[in-house]
């Protein structure tokens, strides 16, 4: 069982990092990135601060980071949920450990 985050005191700063899923609405492909979404927010729930999912067309599954796309289905495919929580930390929480999933 994992405890929850703590809320953000007023003074606190606010995560700033967002990151966008779009993905094609004709290939069916919400669930997937839903299911992105729940890792990515799970996983980076006190650096993100959000997670958007945008739909598209023409077979498009993408990852932003801000305005900095981390992961294209056409140039790399489908992602591993590792891989690109890899490569999102390594934006938002440079040095911090994913545990297993950086093995």
């Amino acid at each position: 069982m994992t405890t929850p985050a703590p809320a953000p005191t007023p003074d606190a700063p606010r995560p700033s990092a967002a990151v966008r899923i779009e993905y094609c609405t004709r290939c069916r492909w919400l669930p997937r990135a839903a299911w992105l979404a729940q890792e990515l927010l799970g996983t980076f729930e006190s650096e993100l601060s959000e997670v958007a999912l945008v739909p598209g067309t023409g077979g498009v599954f993408r990852v932003s980071v801000g305005d900095e796309v981390v992961w294209d289905r056409r140039a790399q495919g489908f992602p591993e949920p590792t891989a690109v929580k890899r490569l999102i930390r390594d934006r938002v929480a440079p040095g911090r450990t994913l545990g297993h999933a950086d093995h």
